[in-house]
């Protein structure tokens, strides 16, 4: 594990609600979690960060691993001197969230886990993505075929603004980034790990994921024990967009469980936003 990273971070929310952190997809940054905001934070207090490359925060070298980006977001929850969190993760933060929830349990309460995988075969595919990102020197050359796999064509042609905004992020990730956490996916496989996790856990999948297609997140539900699984019959990789109305009803459900905010504290927290980087 490297030396951590100040990620650069937002919070909002309930002032007294219980935590929650909204985790990114491989190439985009937290204002792809505009569909999730409205619907959590009025009774929880939403962390949503970038993970380090992505965004505004750091760029490090890479190859970066997945402990390195729990490693990360531990630094960020002690500095935000938060002991233990719910966790929705897209992708590559569906890939953090489980570690986190296997190598640092203490610090997870309940999970969700998004159109993601504990193994990304074939690693080629990442050591290629990466070589090519390095030698243009931009992620621009492999969004149109990214973004093709994040959508569906329907939502892709009634939706073409959505679209637009979520091609922008990935165009606008740093390469060396972008290319240092497909080193991440390249190396991953916490398949041993699923069993020990104990957090209440449900796990989503999108019938149109061609990125990490739903048997991968049959994989995650069937290694977690007590995992429950929520296939959705419409939706790509990127379905906490796609399919926003279904993914905030099913998170919200998951975390029913949570305590709610004092009748003082409830509402947005009016300047309770923060950055770090």
């Amino acid at each position: 594990m490297s030396v951590p990273v100040e990620l650069d971070h937002e919070i909002a929310g309930a002032l007294g609600g219980s935590p929650v952190v909204l985790s990114s997809s491989l190439g985009t940054n937290r204002a792809m979690w505009e569909p999730q905001l409205a619907a959590l934070s009025g009774r929880h207090r939403v962390i949503s960060y970038d993970h380090r490359g992505h965004g505004a925060s750091p760029v490090p070298p890479g190859p970066y691993v997945i402990d390195d980006l729990g490693g990360d977001v531990l630094a960020l929850l002690d500095r935000l001197e938060i002991e233990r969190t719910s966790w929705v993760g897209v992708s590559l933060g569906g890939m953090v969230g489980l570690w986190l929830a296997a190598f640092a349990p203490e610090r997870i309460e309940r999970l969700v886990v998004i159109c993601s995988a504990a193994y990304a075969p074939p690693a080629s595919a990442w050591v290629e993505r990466a070589a090519a990102v390095r030698a243009a020197g931009t992620t621009a050359t492999i969004a149109d075929a990214v973004v093709a796999r994040w959508f569906t064509p329907d939502f892709a042609s009634s939706e073409p603004a959505s679209v637009a905004r979520a091609r922008a992020m990935l165009v606008a990730t740093p390469a060396e980034g972008y290319a240092g956490c497909c080193a991440v996916l390249e190396r991953l496989d916490l398949r041993s790990a699923l069993g020990t996790i104990g957090a209440p856990t449900l796990v989503i999948s999108a019938a149109g994921d061609t990125a990490l297609p739903p048997e991968r997140s049959r994989e995650i539900a069937a290694g977690i024990p007590g995992a429950r699984l929520e296939p959705l019959p419409r939706g790509a990789h990127l379905a906490s967009i796609e399919e926003a109305t279904s993914v905030n009803g099913l998170i919200i459900d998951h975390l029913a469980a949570l305590p709610s905010p004092g009748a003082a504290d409830s509402g947005l927290a009016a300047g309770s936003g923060r950055r770090d980087g």
